[in-house]
């Protein structure tokens, strides 16, 4: 089993002790993401220490405003590392709007060209924001990942365009009805799962702080609504993971 999307730079264990925890509930894959240059080298330093780690390196939208924005050429070094299979979490937050939207946009932008020119996939945070979201991505050809979904008014543009949407502990919680509805809609193929660590800890684990080991909770809660089987399901999103950031 794999988490696709997990903040070990975040949390407050160690990530070693985290990531024996998640391979003693059998999660032996995590994807470790950075969000800003310096969360950037602490991922790939995971990444290239522990067994089945992988990174996914980039400058938040949350940061546009700031002075890693201005880091790109620095984080085209760090992506240019083996372990390094992804450009994210970037994308646009409209949200919070912690940076103002031109330099999001402009840093979003500069990133997809980036994940353009190296070939890689990019793992899109997107809030509040859909319909920029969309003109941002709009002339862009490779692999996209709908990080954490929960905007069901992006489904049937990422369900056209081929986009791999990504679900996180969230789907779980017992309101969450347009989420399971928008996970029984995505293909089998395009389906990710993630646990967005130590953030959206699922409902069997909510109020703790989350970690890769609980993705099992989320695989359980999207087999349960899509009505398969989990461990079937499990192996499908294994072989996307391996398809969507190349790691086989």
């Amino acid at each position: 089993m794999i988490d696709t999307h997990a903040h070990l730079d975040a949390g407050d264990d160690d990530p070693a002790e985290v990531l024996r925890r998640a391979r003693a509930a059998g999660v032996t894959r995590v994807i470790a993401v950075g969000s800003g240059i310096a969360s950037c080298r602490a991922a790939l330093e995971v990444a290239e220490r522990e067994e089945g780690v992988y990174a996914a390196l980039g400058i938040h939208p949350h940061q546009a405003g700031g002075e890693d924005a201005g880091r790109l050429e620095e984080l085209r070094v760090l992506l240019s590392q083996p372990r390094a299979v992804a450009v994210g979490e970037t994308g646009l937050d409209h949200y919070r709007n912690y940076a103002p939207r031109d330099r999001q946009r402009a840093l979003f932008e500069a990133q997809l060209t980036l994940a353009a020119e190296l070939g890689k996939p990019v793992v899109v945070h997107t809030r509040a924001a859909d319909a920029d979201t969309l003109v941002a991505l709009d002339d862009f050809e490779g692999t996209v990942v709908m990080h954490c979904f929960s905007s069901p008014g992006l489904l049937d543009p990422a369900l056209e365009r081929g986009w791999y949407v990504s679900f996180a502990g969230n789907v779980t919680y017992p309101n969450a009805y347009d989420l399971r509805a928008a996970a029984r809609a995505v293909p089998s193929e395009r389906l990710l799962v993630e646990t967005d660590s130590p953030y959206l800890s699922p409902q069997p684990r909510r109020g703790r702080p989350n970690e890769p080991a609980n993705v099992v909770h989320t695989v359980a809660a999207l087999a349960a609504a899509r009505q398969e089987d989990a461990d079937a399901l499990a192996a499908q999103i294994d072989a996307n993971a391996d398809a969507a950031f190349r790691l086989s």
